[in-house]
C-alpha cells in the first residue's frame, strides 16, 4: 500500500495556525481569544482555519497534543521497556513540558488544566500499553491496558503533586517513590 504523501503548504499553513494560536495565547486570555485573532496573527483566512481545525478548542487539542508528541513522546520514544530508568525519563519528561506549557501559557494554563491532564494521561497511557505489550506479548491484553492506566495516571498525577509541592528537584522526588512503584506492596512489607 503506497503512503499518502501531504502537501507541504498545508503542513505548512497547519503550522502557521498553530503558532498564531500561541502567540494569541501569550497575550491573551483563552476564553477572550476569537478565531479573527488567530487568522489575523496566522496571516489566514476564516476558511482556511476551518478547514484545518473545528474551533478553538480543537486547535488547543492539536497543539498541547502536538507539543506533547515532540517534547516528550521523543525524548521517551527510545525506551524499548518499561523499567525503573524509563518511569524516572518518564516523570522528568512530563514535568518538563508542563513546566514549560505553564510559562508559555500563563494566563491560559488554569483555564485548560483539565484538557492538559486528559491529553496527556491518554498518550501516556498508550506509550505504557505498546511498551508492556512488547515486554509481556502473552499476557492479557486486557491486564497490560490497565496497568498502563494506573501507570499513566499515577506518574501524571505525581507530576501534577511535585508541581504544587516541589520542595525539591523533580528527580529527587521521583527517586523516593520508584521502590514503591517498581516493587508495590511487596516493598513496604519487606521494610
Amino acid at each position: 500500500m503506497a503512503e499518502t504523501k501531504i502537501d507541504p503548504r498545508i503542513i505548512r499553513t497547519r503550522r502557521l495556525i498553530m503558532d498564531g494560536f500561541i502567540h494569541v495565547l501569550k497575550n491573551k486570555e483563552f476564553k477572550d481569544i476569537t478565531i479573527h485573532d488567530i487568522t489575523e496573527e496566522a496571516t489566514v483566512n476564516r476558511a482556511t482555519f476551518y478547514y484545518h481545525f473545528i474551533d478553538k478548542y480543537d486547535l488547543l487539542e492539536k497543539v498541547i497534543k502536538e507539543g506533547f508528541m515532540t517534547t516528550v513522546y521523543n525524548e521517551i520514544v527510545e525506551y524499548r521497556e518499561l523499567n525503573q530508568t524509563t518511569i524516572i525519563n518518564v516523570f522528568l519528561s512530563i514535568t518538563n513540558f508542563q513546566v514549560a506549557l505553564s510559562k508559555q501559557c500563563r494566563s491560559g494554563f488554569e483555564t485548560f488544566k483539565t484538557t492538559i491532564e486528559v491529553i496527556i494521561q491518554k498518550e501516556l497511557e498508550l506509550l505504557f500499553y505498546q511498551m508492556l505489550l512488547k515486554q509481556h506479548s502473552t499476557d492479557s491484553d486486557e491486564s497490560l491496558r490497565v496497568a498502563a492506566v494506573m501507570l499513566s495516571w499515577g506518574i501524571f498525577g505525581a507530576s501534577v503533586d511535585w508541581q504544587h509541592n516541589n520542595t525539591v528537584p523533580p528527580e529527587e522526588y521521583i527517586k523516593t517513590a520508584i521502590p514503591y512503584v517498581m516493587h508495590g506492596l511487596d516493598f513496604l512489607h519487606s521494610r
